[in-house]
């Protein structure tokens, strides 16, 4: 006889979502990196008409926003409507107070992490938090493109981005609230690198190469 299994495996993401994570991460990093150059256009092209730094970074910007729009509302689709639901198990958790207790109390180093679904109920809060900031900063990305293309796919807009870009008061209001949320992203993407590779040392699951893989390992008991 071999010997016993010391850990468990458990499949966690499907395919989809974890083509998405990459994507969305993607698609952050090359916003966040062409929005602070179209806010402060730092780089100066040569004495030359053939050289468009400025076009190119913007174009690139309004690719990957179409690409983290798209993604976003499918991941609030994959969500809710998704045939596995271990990412709505997680609801459980954030709605026991006992779970919050042992969820906090783990990251004090005073338990091990327990959980329902795929996430704690602080990482399942934050996440929460963090696709409603997406959805906010692809509508206030896409008032912006409606403002400067006034045909195609921005004149098709243009009607309800002006009620929106009233109901924010007016068109500066948007583009500091889109801006401020890129640093809100950028905070975020710090903590939750952290957090995941702490994860991965702390709990011995549920780590970096879950995302990956799509498995995670968990301790079995014997």
């Amino acid at each position: 006889m071999g010997k016993p299994a010391t850990h468990s495996r458990d499949y966690i993401f499907t395919p989809a979502i974890r083509i998405f994570h990459w994507l969305r991460a993607l698609a952050i990093l090359v916003l966040v990196i062409t929005g602070f150059y179209i806010s402060w256009p730092f780089l100066v092209a040569p004495e030359t008409n053939d050289t468009q730094v400025q076009s190119i970074l913007r174009f690139a910007h309004l690719v990957f926003g179409f690409v983290l729009t798209a993604i976003t509302f499918v991941r609030f689709y994959l969500f809710f409507f998704s045939r596995n639901d271990i990412e709505r198990r997680s609801f459980r958790d954030v709605m026991s107070i006992n779970s919050w207790i042992k969820n906090l109390k783990s990251y004090l180093w005073m338990g091990q992490l327990h959980k329902q679904g795929v996430y704690g109920p602080l990482q399942f809060m934050t996440y929460v938090a963090v696709s409603f900031m997406a959805l906010i900063i692809c509508i206030t990305g896409l008032v912006l493109y409606a403002n400067v293309y006034h045909l195609g796919m921005g004149g098709m807009m243009w009607d309800i981005s002006g009620w929106i870009t009233a109901q924010m008061g007016g068109l500066a209001w948007v583009r500091i609230i889109h801006h401020y949320l890129t640093w809100a992203f950028c905070i975020f993407v710090v903590i939750h690198v952290y957090m995941a590779v702490w994860c991965g040392i702390r709990f011995k699951h549920n780590s970096v190469d879950s995302i990956v893989s799509g498995y995670d390992y968990h301790k079995a008991d014997h």
